[in-house]
């Protein structure tokens, strides 16, 4: 088996500047070649008359040209006219290189691959694969890979490179026996033979069929490295050394009896889970989810206590500077009157203010510090760190984790997410975290009704904003990020407000946006919430943690640019207080696909969870899960939703492999994930 894995590690031998293009594609081992599988195949095993070939579907067409010319109108393009007994069809291409000229002498016979459309000039392919042909040609044997590239490397290069590897590479078993026996999975070898090179009997819908015996075993590969990964990953944690901390329950007594309400039963719950894992003496690694307003902050602020009671310090860091602060204001209002010094730590502070707060933080002297990741650039230290929290943990880098999370000696660690994370996906790339969920609003919360309008009928809004003023409720009305402009979307958002305080002459409108000075953020937010305010225009930035019980009216300008999550983030602004809450979503016309498919969604669900499962399935994990890509071994093959019998078998089998075969779980990995485990340890 280590040779095997010696010879699959290899790095390809190919020149350099071949290497450079494959390395785009992930192509960097011997191995890496033979899992490169097809994206789909081609059927060039049957020729078809061109008179009789079925439209819209690729087919293989065989004919001779009768005449070649370069047009140019409407553009330039290439006109090619084949004709067999039964018909005559265009070839056209309009990207061309003036040596296909000479290919399509007249008279030379041609075969095509492409689909067949009706165009203007009749029946035709664009931009179809050719090749030149003598007459009797045998055709394929069975169909064509087709496979995922990039510029400068061609589809009979990579064929060529695979069947090589494919025959050169042995490719022993990495699963223990009794594993494929249980599960009836056929041989590694066989289904990656299987998948490069068909065999004549198999149709290109047989091949591309999830439930195909060679995908199911690829696919079980796959969640198994996973799996197998995430268990060693926490296994190791577990084996690391981190302060036991236990409280002695007096700040957090005192800072309960100051707040005017109760914790909810799964607040507490998720309290005593965190309690315990901090009580160990190996580091805490616990995801805290809970859905907008369920009061994840309260927990976070809790958890802090009982690190400062032991006489640790805990570090809280948030995505972005307007929820670092107001994670900031809020905890500073509990933890002071408790006589605790809290310490707040961005980018943007003056050098004389940042200097006070890296000496409180060395020196111990502040119990916490909260700030942005300007928390873990080179210069911060810490007395005695011993809990880190990290907000809307999605959002950061593994990287940036791992650097926080080294200015301890090995700190307990609690991540909270806001966005929900559906079941499949906790199972599969949070395996190595213990998740904590809380899972029910606090009492006296009222449902939100959501309205779609189209951004015509703005007239409308306007008089429904007057409405919700005249009875001494408040407004948010939110301007979108317009592609990635900070400068466009500060331009919008100076403009609305413009607008609007002339339309609602009678109310005091205000504007917040990301561009301003944070004492001039926090004074306009202090209005608002004062209700010195009526409206509040705002960029996105009041997406998260904003807590202004007044406020019932959520407008969303643009509905249709933002994502499910963030549409979500932003309606949870609303409904925190006991008056019936609004949430209008404008969007203007036309609407793409995705876009009515999310605004169906936010439309007809308030609840996070299956919020996030149709967004899980309307985008794949990659783009859900952001910034933890950049560590979590993504998955190529399975698919989570279709998958879940799969995954569930690897996580269950996962440890038991690990117990009774840790060298073929080495294998495994090498196989799957070779170089790719060191993101793991954050």
């Amino acid at each position: 088996m280590t040779h095997a894995n010696d010879l699959a590690n290899q790095p390809l031998n190919v020149a350099p500047a071949l290497a450079k293009k494959l390395d785009k594609l992930g192509l960097r081992r011997r191995l890496d070649l033979v899992l490169h599988l097809p994206l789909r195949y081609e059927d060039e095993t049957h020729l078809y008359p061109i008179g009789a070939a079925p439209y819209g579907q690729p087919v293989l067409v065989e004919g001779r040209v009768i005449s070649h010319e370069v047009q140019f109108r409407p553009r330039k393009q290439l006109m090619v006219r084949l004709e067999d007994a039964s018909g005559v069809l265009v070839l056209r291409f309009i990207h061309f290189y003036p040596s296909q000229l000479k290919q399509f002498a007249d008279g030379v016979l041609i075969r095509a691959m492409g689909e067949i459309r009706r165009g203007f000039h009749g029946d035709e392919m664009v931009h179809p694969k050719t090749r030149e042909v003598v007459e009797g040609s045998p055709l394929a044997e069975s169909l064509t890979p087709v496979y995922p590239t990039v510029n400068g490397v061609t589809q009979p290069m990579l064929r060529k490179l695979i069947r090589q590897e494919l025959k050169a590479l042995p490719l022993p078993e990495t699963l223990p026996e009794p594993v494929m026996a249980r599960l009836g999975l056929q041989s590694f070898a066989d289904a990656v033979q299987l998948l490069h090179s068909p065999p004549p009997e198999y149709s290109a819908s047989q091949l591309s069929e999830p439930g195909l015996p060679a995908w199911q075993r690829l696919k079980f590969d796959e969640l198994m490295a996973q799996q197998l990964s995430m268990r060693l990953a926490y296994r190791a944690r577990r084996q690391g050394q981190a302060a036991a901390i236990r409280g002695n329950g007096q700040l957090r007594q005192a800072m309960l009896a100051t707040l005017p309400f109760a914790l909810t039963r799964a607040q507490q719950k998720v309290l005593a889970e965190i309690d315990a894992d901090l009580a160990q003496s190996h580091p805490m690694h616990r995801l805290l989810q809970g859905d907008v307003g369920s009061g994840k902050t309260v927990v976070a602020a809790l958890a802090a206590l009982t690190a400062i009671e032991a006489g640790f310090q805990v570090a809280l860091m948030a995505p972005t500077e307007i929820l670092a602060e107001q994670h900031y204001r809020k905890l500073s209002g509990w933890l002071e009157p408790l006589g605790l010094t809290v310490c707040w730590l961005s980018g943007s502070l003056r050098k004389k203010q940042k200097e006070q707060s890296l000496l409180q933080m060395a020196n111990g002297e502040a119990q916490l510090a909260v700030g942005t990741h300007a928390l873990f650039q080179d210069g911060v230290s810490f007395s005695r760190l011993g809990l880190v929290i990290v907000d809307e943990q999605h959002r950061f880098g593994v990287g940036q984790r791992l650097a926080l999370k080294q200015k301890g000696q090995e700190p307990h660690q609690l991540m909270m997410s806001a966005t929900p994370i559906p079941r499949t996906l906790a199972m599969s790339f949070y395996a190595d975290l213990d998740v904590s969920v809380i899972d029910e609003l606090p009492p006296g919360r009222t449902p939100i009704v959501t309205k779609l309008i189209n951004s015509s009928r703005r007239e409308e809004v306007i008089d429904y904003v007057h409405k919700t003023c005249s009875e001494g409720q408040q407004v948010y009305w939110v301007c979108p990020l317009i592609e990635e402009s900070e400068t466009l979307q500060l331009q919008t958002a100076v403009d609305t407000h413009r607008v609007l305080a002339a339309q609602l002459a009678q109310w005091k409108v205000g504007l917040v946006h990301g561009r301003m000075k944070p004492d001039e953020k926090a004074a306009v937010m202090a209005a608002f919430t004062s209700r010195e305010l009526h409206v509040l225009v705002a960029t996105t930035v009041i997406e998260v943690g904003v807590d202004v019980p007044n406020a019932s009216l959520m407008v969303i300008e643009h509905a249709e640019r933002m994502g499910l999550s963030q549409l979500h983030q932003l309606r949870g602004r609303v409904g925190r207080g006991s008056a019936r809450s609004v949430c209008m979503l404008l969007f203007e016309n036309p609407l793409s696909e995705l876009a009515k498919a999310r605004l169906k969604v936010i439309y007809e669900n308030v609840d996070g969870f299956e919020i996030a499962r149709q967004d899980l399935l309307i985008r794949g994990p990659g783009e859900f899960l952001g910034a933890r890509q950049s560590g979590v071994p993504m998955l190529r093959f399975a698919n989570l939703e279709e998958d879940i019998e799969l995954l569930e078998a690897a996580r269950e089998l996962a440890p038991e492999v690990l117990q009774r075969w840790p060298e073929a779980a080495e294998a495994h990995l090498e196989r799957w994930l070779s170089g790719r485990e060191q993101y793991l340890k954050a």
